[in-house]
């Protein structure tokens, strides 16, 4: 459980003891922490070390009113030209009237303007007196403790760095120690590319801080100390400045005013109570915090000759042919840990990039994208068991809500509330600037099914009754947004898009804004079901889950086209682009589940034929994609084919560091692939909990503990020779659970806290 290396994070060309500020190729080769809030990029320099550090809410811009009033007044005429069959007349209005208004995101590029982007805090170096030559270097991260840790020897001392984000201290510790006494000097800086101040604080602690926005944004502040064993510590020209210690502990603290909050006392308080206590003492509380959460799941594959390779070597070595189990059982884990790091509860959720990003303009500003992104961010974390780490991406999307209301009303004249393609930290739920990636108004409703498999995982009534309003309220939007088509009668959504792809009509009109796309009546189908089970449960609102039945009666059915494929639109149109790294359609499959083999088997093979042909033609060329397209394969229990594109994701999107390159970097390919390992072994979506469902034949024997299924089951399962050799399900709430694996079933009634034991013959059930 370690990525390791023989060299710091540098590349040929970069002197060791520099960098740039934007897209530097060896970022991609450091090592991230995090606490959720706090999060550091660890390169591992000598003679000069740098952290590049983040903080989750500094972002640029402010809120802006962005939704168009201009638009309801247009959608009767787009509507009747989308229904008329003059696509690209439709999409001409839409992009003249219904984008949203102002600048919005800037293209991607909303630094400087009022969308914003989420922005580095900046870099800490670390310059050491005398370490130009070094030996005998190693760095690495240990994903169960969470610490990264640097070792050399250097002018004939043997020098140990340990780096990691505290949860419990709210700050970035690092622990710098020599085997020789009084040898450890150095200079250590904060420093920012703009808007940023560093001035000396106390003897032995600096300040760097600043406003973003041309001083109408957001404040920050971030504080490094410098608490030394021996020596002599002093602040030097906005430096710290250590002399001859034997030991030596820095502690970076930062905060925001975000939340209102005055983000120098709260740096200053923060530093002040981790500066007082001994190193020892909060690492034995940062272990203890990380492992808490870490150590719930246990992966073990087979070992290959590469295993004891460096990371960056044993990736090299996968990507030309080696087998390595056990470095796909690391990626599955690295996915585990890097939520951990950067999503923890009372916090903003992981964005586009966790928390990790070095730029000022992040790639696509580091922000929020519904269209799929945000949400494969979380679907590792109630199977991998990691409930708490869900909650920031919940919270979100509570927070929507309220502006979603605004936009609702501005855009479209309807009740409820919706949200598109795209939102910050700021409440932005309007269109995007462009409609062909922009109209995508089901957003919302896929936003709502994270809250209701956070009831189906946790069977907590309280949280169902405060998550139900909010499906309720997106609901509503959608009985007044769904129109009747004037031939079939059935209700679509019109305008909207098959996610950022298009379409060739039969008379060669090729568009991207279109009526009832295939995923839009997957998702609305999905949402109308959930909150009419949800009243049931509740027992509420019984005339209103009538509505919404009448509703999902008149949506436009999943449809199979000439090719055998299952449609992508509600007319079996070709595509121009037919390997497109989208493959919204495919919904229903994944992460829905009104597609499963056994259930809806035509509907499968049509979802299958989808798939080849969208592979076949290069699709699944980017890294998330790809991470989509092993939860497919294992949603078809195909573990085959499911391996094969997971190995395709770590040979060809996957960094030095295993980040995921999308490229560049975007990490929701990490959290997808997690998510498809997991769902190789464990599946609960269709009714059943199944048992090693998408084995491959590359992990014929292996051990995993701790999965989550749906119902509040704990599942473990040993299988050898591609075999279930025996699986331990223990309920955390009474349930009747049916269990397969491959061709046979058992049904076992369970009390919380008790188990069954099963190896695929005899069942036995022990507990309370």
């Amino acid at each position: 459980m370690r990525l390791w290396y023989r060299e710091p994070a540098t590349v040929a060309g970069e002197r060791e003891t520099g960098w740039s500020w934007e897209n530097s190729r060896a970022w991609v080769r450091a090592l991230p922490i995090g606490n959720g809030r706090l999060g550091g990029m660890v390169f591992g320099g000598v003679p000069v070390e740098r952290i590049q550090l983040n903080e989750s809410s500094l972002w640029s811009g402010w809120p802006q009113d962005a939704d168009n009033p201009d638009a309801a007044q247009h959608l009767p005429e787009i509507r009747r030209l989308l229904f008329e069959g003059k696509y690209a007349e439709a999409e001409k209005l839409t992009y003249e009237k219904l984008a949203c208004k102002g600048p919005g995101s800037g293209a991607g590029n909303g630094a400087k303007g009022p969308y914003g982007s989420y922005e580095t805090l900046g870099d800490l170096r670390i310059a050491f007196d005398g370490h130009e030559t070094y030996s005998d270097y190693r760095r690495e991260l240990d994903l169960t403790t969470g610490i990264s840790l640097v070792t050399y020897k250097a002018a004939g001392a043997t020098f140990r760095r340990e780096t990691f984000a505290s949860r419990p201290a709210q700050a970035i510790i690092i622990r710098l120690t020599c085997d020789r006494p009084r040898s450890i000097t150095f200079r250590a800086s904060l420093s920012r590319p703009e808007c940023a101040a560093v001035r000396p604080d106390t003897p032995r602690a600096i300040w760097m801080t600043g406003r973003l926005s041309q001083g109408r944004g957001m404040r920050y502040a971030a504080r490094l100390e410098a608490v030394p064993q021996g020596g002599k510590v002093s602040v030097d020209g906005g430096a710290v400045r250590v002399e001859g210690a034997n030991a030596v502990t820095l502690v970076l603290t930062a905060a925001t005013d975000y939340r209102k909050q005055d983000p120098q006392r709260q740096a200053q308080t923060q530093g002040a109570a981790a500066s007082a206590r001994e190193y020892r003492s909060l690492r034995s509380d940062h272990v203890q915090d990380h492992q808490s959460l870490f150590h719930r799941v246990a992966l073990t594959l087979p070992s290959s000759d590469t295993t004891q390779l460096p990371t960056d070597e044993r990736l090299r070595a996968y990507a030309g042919g080696a087998s390595d189990p056990a470095l796909e059982a690391l990626y599955f884990q690295y996915g585990r840990y890097l939520l951990i790091a950067s999503s923890r509860p009372g916090g903003l959720p992981a964005n586009l990039q966790g928390i990790w990003a070095e730029s000022i303009q992040t790639p696509w500003n580091g922000d929020y994208h519904h269209n799929i992104n945000d949400q494969m961010n979380y679907w590792p974390a109630e199977t991998t068991n990691l409930a708490e780490c869900h909650e920031p991406f919940l919270d979100f999307i509570g927070s929507l809500v309220e502006p979603g209301r605004k936009t609702a009303k501005v855009q479209y004249g309807l009740d409820g509330w919706v949200v598109h393609t795209i939102s910050n930290i700021w409440g932005y739920t309007s269109p995007g600037e462009h409609p062909s990636w922009g109209q995508f108004p089901a957003a919302g409703a896929w936003l709502c099914r994270h809250l209701w498999e956070r009831y189906l995982f946790g069977g907590d009534r309280r949280f169902l009754a405060r998550a139900y309003p909010i499906m309720r309220e997106s609901a509503r939007f959608f009985l007044g947004f769904l129109v009747e088509h004037p031939k079939t009668g059935l209700l679509v959504t019109a305008p909207s898009n098959s996610p950022e792809n298009r379409f060739r009509t039969a008379d060669g009109q090729v568009a991207s804004v279109c009526y009832g796309p295939t995923m839009d009546n997957q998702i609305i189908r999905e949402l109308l079901t959930h909150c009419i089970e949800a009243a049931r449960i509740l027992r509420t609102d019984a005339e209103f889950a009538g509505q919404l039945q009448a509703a999902r009666a008149r949506l436009a059915p999943n449809r199979i086209g000439k090719h055998g494929q299952l449609q992508e639109w509600i007319e079996d149109f070709d595509e121009p682009e037919p390997g497109h790294r989208h493959m919204s359609h495919l919904y229903g499959l994944h992460p829905g589940y009104e597609i499963t083999p056994r259930g809806t088997p035509d509907l499968a093979r049509a979802a299958r034929a989808s798939l080849e042909r969208r592979l076949k033609s290069g699709g699944g060329h980017t890294g998330w994609s790809r991470a989509w397209v092993v939860n497919f394969w294992a949603r078809l229990e195909d573990g085959n084919e499911a391996h094969a594109n997971l190995r395709a994701l770590l040979s060809k999107s996957t960094l030095p560091n295993l980040f995921d390159n999308h490229p560049p970097f975007q990490i929701d390919g990490n959290f997808g692939g997690t998510a498809g390992i997991a769902e190789m072994l464990l599946q609960s979506h269709a009714g059943e909990i199944a048992l090693l469902p998408a084995l491959p034949a590359a992990w014929p024997e292996g051990q995993v503990s701790g999965l989550c299924a749906r119902g509040g089951v704990v599942v473990d399962i040993t299988w050898k020779q591609g075999r279930l050799q025996t699986a331990r399900l223990t309920a955390t709430r009474p349930g009747t659970f049916t269990v397969r694996c491959q061709d046979r079933t058992v049904t076992a009634t369970l009390k919380a806290g008790s188990t069954v034991t099963w190896d695929g013959r005899s069942a036995t059930v022990a507990g309370k």
